[in-house]
């Protein structure tokens, strides 16, 4: 498969700071770098965009993750490496990046899991940072 264009924030002047920006905002928000890192990895194995995988996998190395953790990502529910928030973290991740795959995209279920681990500005981060 040939690419149609280049990787549209690298033809966009602008696009790439903008999103390292919007990126930048989840770190206020009390949550770890490599807690950050690796929802941002998961959101780019759904999105399917390789540049942000060999990114994400890098940064969440570079702030301490284990090799097997970052290995483990993309089967979270069923490795051993994650806690309960960060399980409750990877589901709402995956829900708001998968908005249009069903008629309700973030059950309540899942929500009510995630507030029960991170507060109003980490939520925020969680929902902005999987977008």
């Amino acid at each position: 498969m040939q690419a149609r264009m280049g990787n549209p924030v690298m033809v966009l002047p602008g696009a790439m700071k903008a999103l390292l920006a919007v990126g930048k905002l989840g770190h206020q928000s009390g949550l770890s770098e490599g807690v950050l890192a690796m929802l941002h990895l998961r959101a780019s194995q759904i999105n399917g965009c390789s540049v942000c995988v060999d990114m994400h996998a890098r940064d969440a190395r570079k702030a301490g993750e284990s090799e097997d953790r970052v290995f483990a990502v993309a089967a979270w529910r069923d490795a051993p490496y994650f806690t309960d928030a960060e399980r409750a973290a990877f589901a709402l991740t995956e829900s708001v990046t998968r908005l249009a795959d069903r008629p309700d995209p973030v059950p309540d279920y899942v929500w009510d899991e995630a507030a029960k681990h991170f507060t109003e500005p980490q939520l925020a981060s969680l929902v902005i940072g999987a977008s």
